[in-house]
C-alpha cells in the first residue's frame, strides 16, 4: 500500500464543474450553449490540472 500523506489533498473537480456551468450559462445568453460547454470544459480542465500539479508538488 502507498503511504498516506498527512496533508489533505486539494480538490480540483469543483473548478471543472463550475467552469462548465458558467460556460454553458454564458453560452446560453449568447445563443451558443454548446460552444460555452466546450470552452468551459477546457478552462475547467486547465484549472483542475493546475490544482493537481500544485497539490502534487506540495505533497512531495
Amino acid at each position: 500500500m502507498a503511504s498516506s500523506s498527512s496533508q489533505t489533498p486539494m480538490a480540483g473537480g469543483c473548478f471543472l464543474s463550475l467552469a462548465i456551468m458558467l460556460g454553458v450559462a454564458i453560452g446560453f445568453t449568447q445563443g451558443q450553449a454548446s460552444l460555452g460547454f466546450v470552452i468551459g470544459l477546457g478552462v475547467g480542465l486547465v484549472l483542475a490540472l493546475g490544482t493537481w500539479l500544485i497539490d502534487r508538488r506540495r505533497t512531495r
